[in-house]
C-alpha cells in the first residue's frame, strides 16, 4: 500500500483497515525473546496507568462517574505509553484476527503470538504489583490508597462469569477501536487524542480489560496478605475470603480474557475486514 504524503488528513477507514493487517503481518515476524522483552514492557505499562488510575480515585469527594471518567483519562497513559513508546500488548493483538482472516498469518501464528504476548503482560504486570505493594505506596493518604486497590480487586472477583465475559467483550472493543483510530493518525499527538477517548470511556463505564486485572488484582492479593497493611487501611476483620489466586484466574481472568477476544477479535476486527478486506466475486460479465 502506498502511504499518502504526510498531512493533515488522517487515512480512510478502508486504509486502516489495510494498515491494521499489515501490521499484524509485521507482528508475527518479531523474533520471540524481542516479542517477549516487549510484551513486559506492555504489561508494566498498562499497570502504571492503571497505578495512575487508582490514585485518581483515592479519597475523591467526586460523584462516581465523574470520578471514574477522571481515572479513565489517567489510565490512557498506559496505552499511550504502548502505541508511542513501543510495546506488545495482548487485547490490541487480538486484531491480528484481521491479518489470519486474510489468511496471511496462519492460526498456529496467530495463537503463539497471543501466547507470548499474553505471558509477557503477565509478567510485566504482576512485577510492577508486586514493586508497588513493596513500595508501600499503600500508606499514601493515610492507608486509604490501600483500601481503594483492595476494594477494586475484591470488586472485580465479584461479576459472575457471564457479565465478566460480557465486561471484557465491551472492553476491549474499546481498546481496539483506539487502535485503529491510532492507525488513522499521521502525527504522536493525533494518536494521543485518538486513544484518550475510548480508553477514558471503558474505564469509564467499568468495563474489564484483562492486562489491568494482571495489575489491579494481584496487587489487591498482596496487600490483603499483609496485616500490616489491612490494619492501616481499615480493612482488618473485613471478608476477603473472595480474594484468592484462584479465584483471579477462574472468576475475573479467564472469563475476561475470552471477552476481550470476541469485543477485540469479532465485533472490531472481524466486522472491519469484513467490510473492508473480504474477498470480492468477480465482476459480472457484461
Amino acid at each position: 500500500m502506498q502511504e499518502r504524503p504526510v498531512g493533515l488528513d488522517a487515512y480512510t477507514p478502508a486504509e486502516i483497515a489495510a494498515r491494521i493487517e499489515e501490521s499484524g503481518i509485521r507482528k508475527t515476524t518479531i523474533d520471540l525473546a524481542s516479542k517477549f522483552a516487549l510484551s513486559v514492557l506492555g504489561g508494566a505499562f498498562i499497570a502504571i496507568g492503571a497505578c495512575f488510575a487508582s490514585i485518581v480515585w483515592t479519597d475523591s469527594n467526586l460523584g462516581w462517574g465523574v470520578a471514574r471518567t477522571l481515572g479513565g483519562m489517567a489510565f490512557s497513559l498506559g496505552l499511550i505509553l504502548v502505541v508511542i513508546a513501543g510495546a506488545e500488548l495482548f487485547t490490541g493483538n487480538v486484531l491480528l484476527v484481521v491479518a489470519w482472516a486474510s489468511r496471511k498469518v496462519t492460526t498456529r501464528t496467530l495463537l503463539r503470538d497471543w501466547l507470548v504476548v499474553y505471558l509477557g503482560n503477565f509478567a510485566g504486570a504482576l512485577a510492577t504489583a508486586y514493586l508497588i505493594y513493596l513500595s508501600r505506596q499503600w500508606s499514601f493518604a493515610g492507608g486509604k490508597a490501600g483500601a481503594v486497590a483492595i476494594d477494586l480487586a475484591l470488586a472485580k472477583v465479584h461479576h459472575g462469569f457471564v457479565a465478566a465475559v460480557v465486561l471484557g467483550a465491551f472492553c476491549n472493543a474499546l481498546v481496539c477501536l483506539a487502535v485503529w483510530l491510532c492507525l488513522g493518525a499521521r502525527t504522536i499527538s493525533d494518536r494521543v487524542l485518538a486513544i484518550v477517548p475510548p480508553i477514558t470511556a471503558f474505564v469509564a463505564m467499568a468495563f474489564e480489560h484483562s492486562v489491568a486485572n494482571m495489575y489491579f488484582i494481584p496487587l489487591g492479593l498482596f496487600l490483603a496478605g499483609d496485616a500490616e497493611v489491612l490494619a492501616a487501611t481499615g480493612r482488618a476483620g473485613a471478608d476477603l475470603s473472595a480474594l484468592t489466586w484462584m479465584n483471579f484466574l477462574r472468576a475475573n481472568l479467564l472469563p475476561v480474557t475470552l471477552g476481550n477476544i470476541i469485543g477485540g477479535g469479532l465485533m472490531v476486527g472481524a466486522f472491519y475486514w469484513f467490510i473492508f478486506l473480504r474477498p470480492r466475486g468477480a465482476p459480472p460479465k457484461n
